[in-house]
């Protein structure tokens, strides 16, 4: 004795009085459920990773100032090293440069952070 055949959704169930199915109905309103579903999680998935963006700019601008800050003070030290060298005013150059290097740091840090504005130069004259 056969088994019956099982049904496997491969057969077009009978159509309707309009010409449509029963499934492809039922089908055209999960399409719509799920697309709705799809634009909900769009959305949520887009506020997320704009949150994950802002976290990402914000450590790259705060590396941004700190490197900023430890270059400017590397290149004071290291230029008054060389002139210390090729001058002979052994500690003088180093203490100058390396100060002048901290203000330069301190200097541009604010600019990139924009705490200080910085100095735009025009070539009309702003008279009134």
């Amino acid at each position: 004795m056969r088994k019956p055949a099982q049904n496997n959704g491969s057969h077009d169930p009978a159509p309707d009085d309009d010409g449509r199915s029963d499934q492809s109905d039922g089908l055209e309103e999960r399409r719509m459920q799920l697309g709705a579903k799809l634009a909900s999680r769009t959305a949520a998935d887009k506020k997320d990773n704009k949150a994950g963006r802002e976290d990402k700019t914000s450590y790259a601008k705060a590396f941004q100032l700190s490197t900023e800050f430890v270059a400017a003070i590397f290149v004071g030290a290291l230029l008054g090293y060389l002139i210390d060298r090729f001058v002979g005013t052994t500690p003088w150059g180093m203490i100058l440069f390396l100060l002048l290097g901290f203000v330069a740091g301190v200097l541009n840090v604010m600019r990139s952070a924009g705490v200080v504005a910085q100095k735009r130069i025009t070539g009309t004259d702003d008279k009134d």
